[in-house]
């Protein structure tokens, strides 16, 4: 019994110490990006530039992995379609292809969730500081403009994770593709291959239409950004 209940206690010691180092963690993070931010603004880059910035890069990043599906699509079929060579020499290729978009569609979740962070630092920041105005008319102009901008950022942000959501069918399409031939290095691979061709394809046509919506999008909202600025 005593055996029992020191494991029940001890149990219970861990569960609290866990607890503890979570919320420790997490306090750490929140006042590690607060200090970011206080610090980034002491160099003269106000939130609203981060905003504008990040929004430019993760544009950037939707672009140069669209550009790479395309590089990957176009590889794919010409390799599928070389008659002789050498089996593993066309794995070779296109495990690099895949690797390449997979490293881009990362790029890509990594610049919209730096988009997220720094837009709703910047959206709590704006509505803290509409309770500071002494005057009412400045501050029903301020609360314009912040609902403008963030609806033109939830139409943003929308485009970039209806892209994003369409990067990791096609890798999919592309891994089983990869790995199929790796494991069935023959000739009856390759013409198995050719016969997901067009699915593939399809997917890739319609995820470079929707990363072009998204591009779209981020162009309008930093030229809006920046005129509002100006």
């Amino acid at each position: 019994m005593d055996t029992l209940f020191s494991r029940h206690q001890n149990g219970k010691a861990f569960f609290r110490l866990l607890l503890g180092l979570m919320l420790i963690a997490s306090l750490s993070f929140f006042g590690c990006q607060s200090a970011y931010y206080a610090g980034m603004e002491k160099m003269g880059y106000h939130k609203r530039d981060l905003m504008v910035s990040d929004v430019e890069k993760a544009r950037d990043a939707q672009q140069e992995a669209k550009e790479q599906f395309k590089s990957a699509l176009d590889r794919f079929t010409k390799t599928l379609n070389i008659k002789g060579g050498e089996l593993q020499e066309k794995y070779e290729i296109l495990n690099a292809e895949y690797e390449k978009s997979e490293a881009k569609a990362n790029a890509v979740r990594d610049r919209i969730a730096s988009v997220e962070d720094v837009s709703q630092a910047l959206f709590e920041e704006w509505e803290a500081e509409l309770k500071e105005y002494s005057s009412a008319s400045l501050r029903k102009s301020s609360q314009g403009k912040l609902t403008h901008t963030r609806t033109q950022y939830a139409q943003l942000i929308k485009a970039m994770k209806r892209a994003e959501s369409k990067m990791p069918p096609v890798l999919a399409k592309f891994k089983d593709q990869v790995l199929f031939l790796k494991h069935n290095l023959n000739a009856q691979a390759i013409a198995s291959l050719k016969s997901e061709l067009g699915s593939v394809e399809s997917n890739i046509n319609t995820l470079i239409k929707e990363m072009e919506v998204s591009i779209k999008q981020a162009d309008a909202f930093i030229s809006s950004m920046n005129k509002e600025q100006a």
